[in-house]
């Protein structure tokens, strides 16, 4: 075990387990003092125990046909104790909150909070975010039915907050949700993406508009929304920065089984711009045409060109589109196969079969200092064309900026249909865990102990845990991007809030370093104010607040 305050102990670097890979040169900068050289490797895959059961979770996403699809996981800090508690959708069932009892660095540990408030009926995913910007994380439910914004209280209460901030959640079919601040709003605005409208007897318009929510005028809560027209069944939606020009845009995956039969339907960007209508980028403007089953949407910078790369979730053919041309225009290319990440058969179970993939998250599980990808699969239901034993990937980055698959290593294979996920440190030792929302069974949650086991966690490399503070409205800095930097190195992290399949987190925003012992970290704040550069000491967790000279450290407790 080892203690988050001081260097964590990594046994025998650089391990016998590493892979072998090509080492990059880099550095970091102590003080004024002259840069050491550090070496990132890329590592092999963390052991990850299952922990559900005996954390005292017990809840699976459940339906028919309407409930096919969703199935997300929130992953929210309720009660300000640095530890993230877990929301999990239910479908047909009631939806859940469990908070987080988990001891630092040990087993993890959960208990459920009922309350009418959050056990919701239809609930087909959630968004955390401080809506009105009090401090206390808000939540966006997303339902097959009327939407609820939810009011944080504190110590993981909530209240309705629908009629008290204007909001009309409508009737319809709710898969996709995304969220940023426009401009110097004290509101954030919000995309709401919607499904199938299954009283339609039209079969070229089969899915509802999409919609915006921008602030009212009067300063606070919401008017009326706007269409999003047309919308094609969206099941994922992210606010994101694509070309670094301080604008974000609405980036729209669709699922093209509903597309028009003459051929109509695609992917989607709309232009943000304030105080504008939505404007969707045509051909002219350089978007090009992807037609997928799109059901998640993942961003990073994988290319390190400073722009963040997109990760879209399909059926066989998952994308990973990069910018071809530039900033000038949204025009993306797909660069899936060349990295290693098409994922687009089992690599084990029915491999001669089609896979189908939902959630994907870029995050470093081995804290080796390159990024790795989980992507949940599971058939829609019991599709014969598709594989039905179709495990779920951990792609693990590598030096020369390509992905292999270390899920088998990892021991987290299984055939439980998955959805929703998340990559979360729940119990704050550094190591991100994994969270896969199942259809009909029950979720898992499983614990990654490094090089170690259950009994003895061991960490692969070193970490930094940030969050950022804005006072005034967008307490979190959604829009931000955060560098940290290794020497000549630097990693590049975008903070949004959507994406995913039906869900998302609010939180630590987690770094692995490889063996560098300190980092310098810099904010280029929402509005585009360049922070200064901050140093930071390995192996910990820090919170960065705008115009402070220096990080504050943060100390869990035990």
């Amino acid at each position: 075990m080892f203690d988050v305050r001081s260097r964590t102990a990594i046994a025998g670097w650089p391990h016998a387990g590493l892979l072998a890979a090509v080492v990059i040169a880099a550095a970091v900068l102590v003080g004024s003092a002259r840069p050491l050289a550090v070496q990132v490797t890329a590592m092999s895959a963390p052991h990850f125990v299952e922990e559900a059961a005996a954390a005292g979770i017990d809840h699976a996403y459940q339906g028919e046909f309407e409930f096919f699809v969703g199935g997300g996981v929130a992953v929210i800090d309720c009660d300000d104790d640095g530890r993230p508690e877990l929301y999990f959708a239910g479908g047909s069932e009631t939806a859940a909150l469990y908070h987080n009892e988990s001891p630092l660095a040990g087993a993890l540990r959960f208990t459920r909070r009922a309350d009418a408030a959050t056990d919701l009926s239809r609930v087909v995913g959630a968004y955390p975010l401080d809506i009105d910007s009090d401090g206390r994380v808000d939540l966006a439910v997303l339902r097959n039915g009327e939407n609820v914004l939810l009011r944080g209280l504190g110590e993981c209460r909530f209240e309705r907050a629908n009629e008290a901030w204007g909001f009309d959640g409508g009737q319809r079919w709710t898969t996709a949700f995304s969220a940023t601040w426009e401009e110097a709003a004290a509101w954030p605005t919000l995309a709401v993406g919607n499904y199938l409208d299954q009283a339609s007897t039209d079969t070229n318009r089969l899915c509802y508009d999409n919609e915006l929510f921008r602030p009212s005028h009067a300063g606070s809560g919401y008017g009326s929304s706007q269409a999003l027209s047309p919308g094609w069944c969206a099941l994922s939606m992210l606010f994101s920065d694509w070309d670094r020009s301080g604008r974000r845009d609405l980036r729209v995956s669709n699922d093209r089984h509903y597309y028009r039969s003459d051929g109509d339907g695609e992917e989607q960007l709309w232009r943000i711009d304030p105080g504008a209508p939505p404007h969707l980028y045509s051909h002219a403007e350089g978007w090009q045409t992807v037609r997928v089953w799109g059901m998640g949407i993942a961003s990073a910078d994988v290319t390190g060109d400073g722009y963040p790369d997109y990760y879209l979730t399909s059926q066989a053919d998952n994308k990973l589109q990069t910018l071809t041309d530039g900033p000038a225009q949204p025009r993306f290319g797909d660069i899936a196969l060349a990295k290693g990440v098409t994922a687009h058969r089992p690599y084990q179970g029915d491999v001669t079969m089609p896979s189908t993939a939902w959630h994907a998250e870029f995050g470093d599980v081995n804290n080796d200092g390159l990024t790795d990808l989980f992507v949940t699969k599971g058939n829609v239901e019991a599709m014969p064309d598709y594989a039905a034993q179709d495990p779920n990937n951990l792609l693990l980055g590598q030096a020369d900026g390509s992905f292999i698959e270390g899920a088998p290593a990892a021991g987290i294979v299984t055939y439980a249909r998955g959805r929703g996920a998340a990559l979360a440190d729940l119990n704050l030792d550094g190591m991100l865990d994994l969270v896969v929302v199942n259809r009909r069974e029950n979720v898992q949650v499983w614990r990654d102990v490094g090089f170690g086991d259950a009994a003895q966690p061991v960490s692969m490399g070193n970490w930094v845990g940030l969050r950022l503070t804005d006072p005034g409205s967008n307490r979190d800095a959604v829009g931000s991007w955060i560098e940290v930097r290794i020497g000549e190195r630097t990693m590049l992290r975008e903070v949004t809030v959507g994406g995913g399949h039906a869900g998302g987190q609010l939180g630590w925003i987690h770094f692995g370093i490889g063996s560098a012992d300190r980092v310098e970290v810099r904010v280029t704040w929402p509005d585009g104010e360049v922070g200064p550069w901050l140093s930071l000491e390995a192996n910990n967790f820090a919170v960065v607040e705008r115009g402070a000279e220096a990080a504050r450290p943060w100390l869990p407790a035990h």
